[in-house]
């Protein structure tokens, strides 16, 4: 499996879930479109470091996914895109009655908006270069639930939803959409919230791990970034051809309870 001459594009890509995914991707030969809603020098910096890592070409790109007119724009601008990786996404957890208004616009804006706005611009784009591959990171709580995650529940069980109508919406173009939903993913923001869970509970770090945060994880093992990666290269090879509409749970079982 090879992606060299493909273009992917990919949202929240400058660390944890989405630079994983960009690491893969760049590993089999694409050229990459990275984004955050930050525009400083350590972001093309780390554009660089891909490129050079990769001998792939690696473009950083500020846009804020919160914002529609920034999400076309950062398809719209790009000469082509053959793959779009809809990553970006923020968390707030309270009970509904409590939930401030200004996050739960925000969450259902950058988790489920901003996938509707850049599969809009990046589906006609695709249809014209007569290939594609749209793949949503949703998540398990894309097809099940937790208490005091009202948006973040909401809008992954939107995207979810969103990629089957893309799905068949392009089912007779060579372009599909899939989502893949992850439990658990042992990322540096995940990372750093382990020391203060081990004393918040007085527990060794192994025990956080599988009692606390791995507690709803049958497998109690965190899934990796390189693991979704490897997902998303699979989704983006030939073999995935007939694999449209559809969720892929990367969630050591999560949701076959």
């Amino acid at each position: 499996m090879h992606l060299a001459g493909k273009r992917a594009i990919i949202t929240g890509s400058t660390s944890g879930i989405g630079l994983g995914i960009a690491r893969s991707l760049a590993g089999i030969g694409a050229d990459l479109v990275i984004n955050s809603f930050t525009d400083t020098d350590q972001d093309h910096a780390l554009a660089a470091e891909l490129a050079a890592e990769f001998g792939v070409q690696v473009d950083y790109v500020c846009a804020d996914m919160s914002d529609a007119q920034q999400c076309r724009d950062l398809i719209r601008t790009q000469p082509r895109c053959d793959i779009l990786i809809n990553n970006a996404g923020i968390q707030y957890v309270a009970p509904i009655d409590e939930f401030p208004i200004d996050k739960w616009n925000a969450i259902i804006a950058i988790n489920m908006n901003s996938a509707f706005h850049t599969a809009a611009v990046a589906v006609p784009m695709m249809r014209a270069q007569g290939w594609g591959r749209i793949i949503n990171i949703a998540s398990a709580h894309g097809l099940t639930a937790s208490p005091y995650k009202s948006a973040y529940v909401a809008a992954k069980h939107g995207v979810v939803g969103m990629t089957k109508t893309i799905a068949l919406e392009t089912a007779q173009d060579p372009i599909t959409c899939n989502a893949i939903c992850p439990g658990y993913v042992l990322t540096p923001l995940v990372e750093a919230q382990i020391p203060d869970t081990m004393a918040k509970y007085d527990m060794s770090r192994e025990d956080v791990i599988k009692k606390v945060m791995l507690e709803r994880q049958p497998s109690r093992e965190f899934a990796t970034v390189e693991q979704l990666g490897g997902t998303c290269g699979f989704l983006c090879s030939d073999a995935a051809a007939q694999i449209t509409g559809t969720t892929i749970s990367v969630d050591g079982g999560w949701t076959a309870l």
